[in-house]
């Protein structure tokens, strides 16, 4: 006999996700994340948070990190995100992100959390000497998707992970409180074409804010010179562009690449080797920088109106807080029933 499947949630849908505010913001995060947001407004009840409380997990920045929220604020919005449509807020606004995150560590496994490769990945060697807070960040970010009784998380690959403790936390809380379907087991939205954007120099290393060197990255801020500089510059092989998708194996930086100029103009990656396939990158990598440049100018440049505009970007993320709690507080309120908590 196999085991009953769990009782289904029989809430709303409803998509949830969060971004650090670090460093500055690059096309991966723009084409793995700002892009999907957009579009799933469409189709679910979307709240977007900024995790600032994630942010400090590596190290306190108190000078810019209020500039580095409005910052990933100013990018939700410019990309198409809409205040009036969806939630934008920032995590530490709500309180009750925090106090979810101390109920689940008390569900939450060692053993479960020990798991969890990003850790293993940045601690390296030394995990004796970082935060509690770097090795509990799943276990926040679990009470960050179900505070809100999220059923779906759009996620790339390095995540994928984290959901699934998310789902068994949420499961393990079910049950141990004789609750059946109180939380749903959040879904993953996998991502599409442009999820994974990697380093312009690395084919193998997804493009990232901490990679020291600027030259590994698209800022979405970059201007027009800037994206061809480092277009030209980026890594790739003696050999022409490919004329098939088989021809990309074995090539990273140039599958890469391909990939990039699909995403960004929509298009798929046979279209762009039908066009370019055959040509040397004397003339492919030109053509890409003016891609990226007429996707990312706009944008750049709502981003830079928003931001000088601290009290517009103030109110959007005052009014999304507000809204936000609206939803956190009753399911805090119906978890603490649940858990047995003291009522004042």
């Amino acid at each position: 006999m196999t085991d009953a499947a769990p009782p289904a949630y029989k809430g709303p849908k409803r998509v949830f996700s969060g971004m650090q505010p670090t460093n500055g913001l690059h096309l991966g995060n723009y084409l793995g994340a700002l892009q999907k947001f957009v579009a799933l407004q469409d189709q679910y009840e979307c709240i977007y948070c900024i995790v600032d409380l994630h942010a400090i997990t590596t190290g306190p920045d108190p000078e810019n990190l209020a500039n580095r929220c409005r910052e990933v604020a100013a990018a939700y919005v410019a990309a198409g995100v809409d205040p009036k449509r969806s939630t934008i807020f920032i995590q530490s606004a709500v309180r009750e992100h925090t106090e979810l995150a101390w109920l689940f560590n008390c569900v939450a496994r060692m053993g479960w959390v020990e798991r969890m490769t990003q850790f293993k990945d940045k601690a390296g060697k030394h995990s004796e000497r970082v935060s509690v807070g770097l090795f509990d960040y799943p276990v926040l970010q679990a009470a960050d998707i179900l505070l809100y009784k999220a059923t779906h998380v759009p996620v790339g690959e390095d995540q994928k992970q984290h959901l699934e403790l998310s789902r068994d936390i949420a499961q393990k809380f079910n049950n141990d409180h004789n609750a059946p379907g109180f939380f749903p087991l959040p879904e993953p939205l996998i991502q599409g074409p442009g999820a994974r954007i990697m380093s312009l120099r690395e084919g193998t290393k997804k493009m990232s804010k901490s990679d020291p060197s600027d030259m590994t990255r698209i800022n979405m801020t970059d201007d027009a010179d800037t994206i061809l500089s480092k277009i030209k510059k980026a890594t790739t092989d003696p050999l022409p562009v490919p004329e098939s998708k088989e021809g990309l194996a074995g090539r990273a930086e140039v599958e890469n690449l391909v990939g990039i100029f699909a995403a960004v103009t929509e298009r798929s990656v046979e279209d762009v080797l039908a066009e370019y396939g055959g040509k040397g990158f004397g003339v492919f990598k030109p053509a890409l920088a003016e891609a990226l440049a007429a996707k990312l100018a706009p944008i750049a440049a709502e981003m830079r109106r928003l931001q000088a505009d601290t009290a517009t970007l103030d109110a959007i993320l005052k009014d999304g807080a507000e809204k936000a709690r609206a939803v956190a507080a009753p399911i805090m309120a119906e978890v603490r029933d649940v858990v047995g908590l003291w009522k004042a």
